[in-house]
This record gives C-alpha cells, sequence and structure tokens, in this order.
C-alpha cells in the first residue's frame, strides 16, 4: 500500500508521518483494500480546509475531513477497466489539524486519537461509505468505532 502524507508548514506537534501513515494502512487493511492500493492524506491548516469545502461542495464553512474519491460511485472498480498502472488510486482525505485539536478538546480526548478518527472516517468515505442518511451514517458511524477499537487495541 502506499499512502502519501503531506502536512502543511507550522504544524509543530503534529503526530508522525509514519503515525498517520500507519493509521490510514490499518484502515486499508480492515477494509480488505488490495496491497496496490494508494491514497493521499494531507494535513492541513483550516483557512485551505475551508476553502476546498466552498469550491467542492459549495459550503463556505469550516469542516474537519474532506475526502476527494477517485473511485466512480459505489466505490468499486468497473471490472472491465483496471488500472493502467496496476495501482487502485482511492483518492485524497484532507484535515484541518487546527479543527482536530479542537474537537479533542471538546471531545476530551488525546488530538491524536481526534486524527485517528478523521483518518478513518476519510478513508471510508474514499472506500465508498457515505452518511448523507440515517441509515448510511448509523452503518458508516458503527464501522467507524470498530476500526477505531482495532486500531487502539494497538494504541493509538
Amino acid at each position: 500500500m502506499e499512502i502519501n502524507v503531506l502536512i502543511e508548514e507550522g504544524f509543530e506537534g503534529c503526530p508522525e508521518v509514519g503515525w498517520l501513515r500507519s493509521i490510514a494502512e490499518q484502515v486499508l487493511v480492515a477494509q480488505g483494500a488490495s496491497s496496490s492500493a494508494e491514497l493521499g492524506l494531507v494535513i492541513a491548516r483550516q483557512e485551505r480546509v475551508q476553502e476546498l469545502n466552498r469550491s467542492y461542495l459549495g459550503r463556505d464553512e469550516p469542516t474537519d475531513v474532506l475526502a476527494f474519491s477517485m473511485l466512480p460511485a459505489g466505490g468499486d472498480l468497473p471490472p472491465f477497466v483496471p488500472p493502467p498502472d496496476g495501482v487502485l488510486h482511492l483518492g485524497e482525505v484532507i484535515i484541518s489539524y487546527p479543527q482536530a485539536v479542537i474537537q479533542a478538546e471538546e471531545h476530551r480526548h488525546s488530538v491524536r486519537r481526534e486524527v485517528a478518527i478523521l483518518i478513518i472516517h476519510g478513508v471510508l468515505h474514499l472506500l465508498g461509505y457515505r452518511d448523507d442518511k440515517p441509515e448510511l451514517k448509523r452503518l458508516m458511524s458503527a464501522r467507524e468505532r470498530e476500526i477505531l477499537s482495532y486500531i487502539e487495541g494497538g494504541k493509538v
């Protein structure tokens, strides 16, 4: 699996690249993703995430995580179109580190745990999970909790 991590400048105290990559990889493993899967993980400032939220989703407001999937709707590749390079490009997860800090304080847990939760959420979106309807949100939330428990077994 290839997990490309980019951390914008100025985030001292942000979890290290290896840890971030490990969390994303554990989500992919828990979901049975192909070992040839690739994704990008970006740790960004709040303004950047709000700008992306406005530009691509039409919501001019801060948010904690955005996921831009490269898979067709439904999360599955059509069987007749294999990726030309043999790598399954899933997309990008973009996390607002300042928002993660705020939410960690609100939920009274560590910033690392909050970042892990946001990575899980974003990667599940890349894999086709949706949360735009109550039933879909319930299913996605349940899977997020299962994966978080799995990861925390390894001490997030």
